[in-house]
């Protein structure tokens, strides 16, 4: 079964089980956890090894915790790293049901995906920095479980914006046939997949209308800083802190289904004000919604690593490099990067792994957990799929296992 039919058939699942009869009574907490960086940290989101000088806003782990009439809990965490795997977040899950009682299926850890922050996973050039990491898994604990003893009544505002001019679907098909990844953006023919400008934005509001929780979702990947080469939540975390200062309560991204789509014109500047403006646009118009449940449910599926010709996979990433990047020396060094990454990976080929999909129910509105770097189309075939009008798709929830490209992706 594929990623796209195990969301949609947890979905369905949760619809199955009927919801029990009672007022709203919502009760919700939040709360979040800074975490601490300097500049001789290895940051994550480049092909190589690289430092930054410096860091812009803030760096976290931001939690809700959410409690319906009945006593049902739900807990979303927001953390602003590139992505993590399961090693790490199956053991801060398990200590978040242990201190808050909240169970494990019901406690969804999203990266943000900025790639500005230190680095939680070994990939491309690079290995983690393992302290930085237990720190991480240390704030997500302390987040979650201090947005849990804040549970208090509140009501749920929820509006569908849309930011539509940021991102855009990146694998564009070039002139000579190819996909575009890197280099010059003059060869562009057209895009080869969708771009999703859907833009939820849930806003829970205390009984004297001051502001808990925030939490929005968007399909772009979170790249970009004000300053270059400084440590950032990017775009999207910069927007969020920017509204929690002036709206007060705790304000989260949850990263959509990005894996094909970037911001590729839009300065960084300009595209924080965008978002923000989306966002606070949408708060504007937000209206209450009932909740009369939450819930959630997590499914185990088993992947395999992918199986790949060396030769006919060396001689793609050569060809590419060798036409798009322009320095000979940093082709050459990409080159090298993704030989080793093959090297590394070669023993692996065929080997099962386990990971997660989950989904959380909020009311009428469903959040989709998916474990790596989601084609947007998938995303997209999740919410046509799915049960539940309000469906949204959070990438790199709960684990990670690289990118997921639908068929012809891989292809």
């Amino acid at each position: 079964m594929t990623l796209a039919r195990w969301g949609s058939a947890l979905l369905a699942a949760l619809l199955a089980v009927s919801a029990a009869p009672g007022a709203d009574n919502l009760k919700v907490g939040a709360s979040s956890a800074d975490f601490e960086a300097d500049d001789s940290l290895v940051i994550g989101g480049g092909i190589l090894p690289a430092k930054a000088h410096g860091q812009e806003g803030k760096l976290r782990a931001s939690a809700v915790a959410i409690e319906d009439a009945h006593g049902g809990k739900v807990l979303l965490v927001a953390c602003d790293v590139l992505m993590i795997n399961r090693d790490v977040l199956d053991r801060a899950a398990h200590r978040i049901e242990k201190e808050t009682g909240v169970p494990f299926d019901h406690i969804l850890i999203n990266c943000t995906h900025t790639h500005s922050a230190p680095t939680t996973v070994t990939v491309h050039g690079y290995e983690r920095e393992e302290d930085f990491t237990r720190q991480v898994e240390e704030r997500i604990i302390s987040a979650a479980t201090a947005a849990a003893k804040r549970l208090a009544p509140a009501t749920l505002l929820f509006r569908l914006g849309e930011e539509s001019s940021v991102g855009k679907n990146s694998r564009q098909l070039l002139k000579d046939g190819s996909i575009y990844w890197i280099g010059p953006r003059d060869e562009f023919v057209r895009p080869t997949g969708p771009f999703d400008p859907e833009l939820p934005v849930l806003e829970f509001q205390r009984p004297d209308g001051s502001s808990a929780a925030v939490l929005f979702n968007h399909s772009t990947h979170t790249i970009g800083s004000l300053a270059p080469g400084v440590r950032s939540p990017s775009f999207y975390g910069l927007a969020a802190q920017n509204i929690e200062r002036a709206r007060g309560g705790t304000v989260l991204f949850f990263s959509g289904a990005s894996g094909s789509t970037h911001n590729l014109d839009v300065p960084t500047a300009e595209a924080l004000t965008r978002i923000q403006a989306a966002v606070e646009d949408a708060l504007t118009a937000a209206r209450p919604r009932v909740v009369d449940r939450v819930d959630g449910l997590r499914g185990e599926l088993t992947v395999k690593v992918r199986s790949f010709d060396e030769a006919k996979d060396d001689a793609a990433v050569v060809a590419y490099c060798t036409k798009y990047v322009k320095d000979p020396a940093s082709a050459q060094k990409i080159i090298d990067v993704f030989r080793a990454s093959r090297k590394t990976m070669a023993p692996h080929q065929g080997e099962a792994r386990k990971t997660w999909v989950q989904a959380i129910l909020i009311g009428d509105i469903a959040f989709v957990g998916v474990p790596g770097e989601f084609f947007t189309v998938l995303g997209q075939e999740i919410k046509r799929r799915s049960p539940y009008r309000y469906t949204y798709v959070f990438q790199l929830a709960n684990d990670y296992i690289g990118y997921i490209p639908d068929q012809r992706g891989f292809d």
